[in-house]
């Protein structure tokens, strides 16, 4: 099942099952962003726009996602909430974007890096858009086999394509493979089980 069909069939009812499961940790990645008046941010994967009205309203925010029933929630909650400090959203793969290079401030991707099927390409792209040195803070469930609910996690793996996301993905092998270096590692959400990445972007 592609991800654009598994995100149609979450579009209506993302917001009631997973809206406040993580929205400590949306909390948390804006604040670490540590955005300045005046900054344009990215966000990756914006989804129904829960994260929108966290946003200091001195920034600009462009957010993209690649599924248009997903964005069409974030358009109704930005009409309905007023926001003016949204600069656009667009639907869009995160994989190939097509922005100019060095075209925002900070990129912020919420929950996203177990979908996107290739993950270095993911992150090569956002280095591109992201200024020298700019804030990139990444949040996600990331497999650790060590803790109790890594075993529960397990079970999961063979329904990842009807989930939308890879269960039993691992933070080692991320980092491994993307080359992203981190500066610091956060526990988020219930039971600590999603982690806030923090890195400043280095162009590699």
């Amino acid at each position: 099942m592609s991800i654009q069909k598994v995100y149609k069939r979450y579009a209506k009812v993302y917001n009631f099952y997973f809206g406040w499961i993580f929205n400590p940790g949306r909390k948390m990645a804006v604040q670490l962003l540590n955005a300045k008046p005046g900054n344009r941010i990215l966000e990756v994967g914006v989804g129904t726009g829960l994260s929108l009205p966290l946003y200091s309203k001195e920034v600009k925010v462009v957010g993209i996602d690649i599924s248009p029933e997903m964005l069409e929630r974030a358009r109704e909650l930005i009409n309905e909430v007023k926001l003016k400090n949204i600069e656009d959203l667009l639907l869009m793969d995160a994989e190939n974007m097509t922005f100019p290079d060095d075209s925002f401030d900070c990129v912020v991707a919420m929950y996203v890096a177990s979908v996107i099927p290739n993950p270095k390409k993911f992150i090569k792209e956002i280095k591109r858009v992201c200024k020298p040195g700019g804030p990139i803070v990444i949040i996600n469930h990331f497999y650790r086999p060590e803790r109790f609910s890594g075993k529960a996690i397990e079970l999961l793996g063979p329904l990842s394509k009807v989930l939308g996301f890879r269960p039993n993905f691992s933070l080692d092998n991320f980092l491994k493979e993307t080359g992203l270096v981190v500066s610091d590692e956060i526990p988020a959400n219930i039971l600590d089980m999603w982690t806030i990445l923090l890195s400043a972007n280095d162009k590699k």
